[in-house]
């Protein structure tokens, strides 16, 4: 099988997603997100398939012998046919990127995000893309950003039912 060639049991439609593992070297795993198939390629190999419309959170991180060479994250909600994308390194076919930053400190900050929105009993998945996007652009300036709240989701959620466009339907 070649690299991100779609397996036979995957849904036609599904994001597919390479993650490799070889500890301390490639580290490249979902942080969240629902995988609705997943074929394992040897033991450090596996593709992981995302039905459209989902959400889900791609780390990157890879290493020599002198130390981390490049840590990566990447939110992403995985696109429905015929919809635009942009593209991914191990994601195919792409995906709106809702998130997408480097550096250990802006990553770790990422995931203590992640960490704290759980803490409030709330899916990540489940987010609204617009604070996926608010954290984005205030991290990639090295500004603070506005955690996200049970009130902020309450809103989320009504907005999405009520099929406000510019949200493209229902949570994810």
């Amino acid at each position: 099988m070649t690299t991100l060639e779609r397996p036979d049991s995957f849904p036609a439609d599904a994001a597919v997603v390479e993650l490799t593992w070889r500890k301390g070297k490639i580290e490249h795993w979902i942080r969240f997100g629902e995988i609705v198939a997943e074929q394992r390629i040897g033991r450090e190999k596996r593709i992981v398939g995302f039905a459209p419309g989902s959400l889900f959170a791609f780390v990157r991180w890879a290493a020599n012998d002198y130390g981390t060479v490049i840590s990566r994250i990447d939110i992403v909600r995985a696109v429905r046919a015929g919809e635009s994308y942009q593209t991914l390194p191990f994601v195919r076919p792409g995906g709106e990127i809702l998130l997408r930053l480097y550096g250990w400190p802006k990553v770790e900050t990422v995931l203590f995000a992640i960490d704290a929105i759980e803490a409030l009993g709330i899916q990540p998945t489940q987010v609204s893309p617009d604070h996926w996007r608010h954290l984005h652009h205030r991290l990639s300036v090295n500004e603070p950003f506005h955690a996200y709240s049970r009130e902020q989701h309450r809103a989320w959620l009504k907005r999405a039912a009520l099929g406000d466009p510019s949200d493209e339907g229902e949570p994810r």
